[in-house]
């Protein structure tokens, strides 16, 4: 459960600094205090409401459903987060469906090369 939490707190701070955000200017953006922002960021937050991860999404223009599921909850049915471009954009920018396949034949050769017993 702490993995869990640790990468929501990433994947918020990520969306965050991609908007160019502080904690402040989303506390008065979504109304959320910036005291909870930044103990959800650091994985503090055992269970986040689902009320401020819809507030975040919007405002990150992340899938609100990646956010329910990074934080544990179950996934609308047909909406796996995990099939939505939108959380890599989250954490590197909006990517070209040409640098997404790049990115994803060196994740490929990264994870062959580690199997190999490369150092990862």
């Amino acid at each position: 459960m702490a993995e869990i939490r640790r990468n929501l707190g990433s994947l918020l701070r990520a969306a965050r600094e991609r908007k160019s955000l502080t904690l402040r200017g989303v506390e008065k953006a979504a109304g959320v205090s910036n005291a909870y922002l930044s103990q959800l960021e650091s994985g503090k937050i055992r269970q986040p409401s689902p009320v401020v991860l819809h507030k975040l999404a919007e405002l990150y223009e992340v899938p609100y459903v990646a956010l329910l599921e990074q934080a544990g909850y179950p996934a609308p049915k047909g909406q796996a987060a995990t099939d939505m471009p939108a959380v890599m954009d989250s954490r590197l920018g909006p990517i070209s469906m040409d640098e997404e396949s790049a990115l994803r034949e060196y994740l490929k050769f990264l994870r062959s090369w580690q199997a190999r017993g490369g150092e990862g």
